[in-house]
């Protein structure tokens, strides 16, 4: 009947549909042949001569950190003999070790062997002494001892004196002498010469000269501030006109005075280290700040704010800029002398992006203290670098200003 043929497809479409069959078939043999394992030579283990090479590497290494140990226990005085031997012995047979493995990577594996295994022993004894040797001859090791030294000792004398127990020459004589031995022992072993070192050196006059440039450097961490200090000095055109100011906590002094002590400022420049201790008018009787801290109510550290007591730590001086410790300097500062702030105590640099930095991030506007004082759209600034007319500032009463907020409400309250 009518329509009744079986279909069959045109010419046209079985040549399509065989080439996609045949395209196929490609496609899965490539597959395939892609996909097949590798050949048994490329095993997970490591070719005999890679291993060794990375041996010998390990041996090298650690021989020339061994020499470099025992180059400095020859300099050091009696009991230093038997380390240097030590190191020296050691670091030879490190470098023998390493010169065999050198010559005899060509050999079997089979051969090889043993003097993998006694190199490996070599390099974990090296290991071992290095790291016992390491608390001898780091220096900041030693100044956080010495630090921690002097701490514990002063700590003592306090809590004897708040106990009203001692008298002054018992509370004097209570002192541990095995401490203050060790502290003296830390001490001559981190400095050459001793006696270059000073407790207490005598003012230089550039410290109180408002015709140079002066700095404010205020952290607790000495390696920080050496670079602020360094990096400051070496892009200042004449570095002998520059003075840092570097005030820490009294435990941290004794640590950055033989910091210093060994690594002077560079290119002539002055630093002048201090203790926030130092400082007569710091006490409760003057400031809020010291009398919420010794009573608990603010957990905070002094240095944290000092720089609100700027005039008074630099009666002598007209300006001074404020450095942070985490700042790297790369050119040269004089000119923030020049800077004109048209009466204003602070020149900063805004860091506002939007809502960036702005003072309803950092001020709690729910008080109505601070509604009514403060501008929630007010840009803040970064404390990295700062600039201040320490003359303005005399003249506003800054000072006064800050204590009236400290005595009116905890920080607890005004701040997010």
């Amino acid at each position: 009947m009518a329509g009744g043929r079986a279909f069959r497809p045109s010419a046209p479409r079985r040549a399509v549909f065989a080439a996609l069959l045949t395209l196929l078939l490609l496609a899965s043999l490539f597959f395939l042949l892609s996909s097949a394992p590798a050949s048994p030579r490329s095993s997970s283990a490591s070719p005999p001569s890679s291993r060794l090479a990375a041996v010998r590497r390990h041996a090298a290494d650690h021989a020339a950190v061994l020499a470099a140990y025992a180059a400095h226990a020859r300099k050091l005085k009696e009991g230093s003999a038997a380390q240097s031997l030590s190191f020296s012995s050691l670091s030879s047979d490190l470098s023998a070790l390493s010169s065999r493995l050198a010559s005899h990577l060509s050999l079997p594996e089979d051969a090889l062997k043993p003097i993998e295994k006694e190199a490996r022993e070599r390099i974990k004894l090296a290991r071992a002494l290095a790291a016992e040797a390491k608390d001898g001859f780091d220096t900041q090791s030693k100044i956080q001892k010495l630090s921690d030294t002097v701490f514990g000792v002063g700590e003592q004398l306090a809590r004897a004196r708040r106990a009203g127990r001692m008298s002054s020459r018992i509370a004097a004589d209570s002192t541990p002498k095995s401490l203050h031995c060790l502290a003296m022992r830390l001490l001559e072993a981190r400095l050459a010469n001793p006696s270059t070192f000073a407790d207490d050196p005598d003012p230089s006059p550039e410290f109180d000269d408002p015709s140079l440039y002066h700095y404010a450097v205020f952290s607790d961490n000495v390696l920080a501030v050496s670079v602020v200090v360094a990096s400051a000095a070496r892009a200042a055109a004449d570095p002998s006109r520059h003075v840092f100011h570097v005030v820490t906590a009294p435990m941290y002094l004794p640590g950055f005075r033989v910091w210093f002590a060994r690594r002077p400022p560079p290119l002539g420049s002055h630093v002048q280290l201090l203790a926030y201790s130092d400082f007569p008018f710091l006490n409760a009787t003057n400031s809020p700040v010291i009398r919420q801290i010794e009573a608990g109510k603010r957990d905070v550290a002094v240095l944290d704010y000092l720089r609100f007591y700027l005039p008074d730590i630099f009666p002598a001086l007209q300006r001074v800029v404020l450095l942070e410790d985490d700042v790297v300097v790369q050119k040269d500062l004089t000119a923030l002398w020049q800077v004109d702030l048209d009466g204003k105590v602070n020149g900063a640099v805004e860091m506002c992006f939007g809502g960036f930095r702005r003072y309803r991030k950092y001020l709690n506007f729910m008080q109505a203290i601070v509604r009514d004082r403060f501008n929630p759209g007010a840009c803040a600034w970064a404390y990295g670098v700062n600039v201040f007319d320490l003359q303005a500032w005399r003249r506003d009463g800054c000072t006064e200003l800050f204590h009236q907020y400290i005595e009116m409400v905890n920080c607890s309250d005004l701040c997010l």
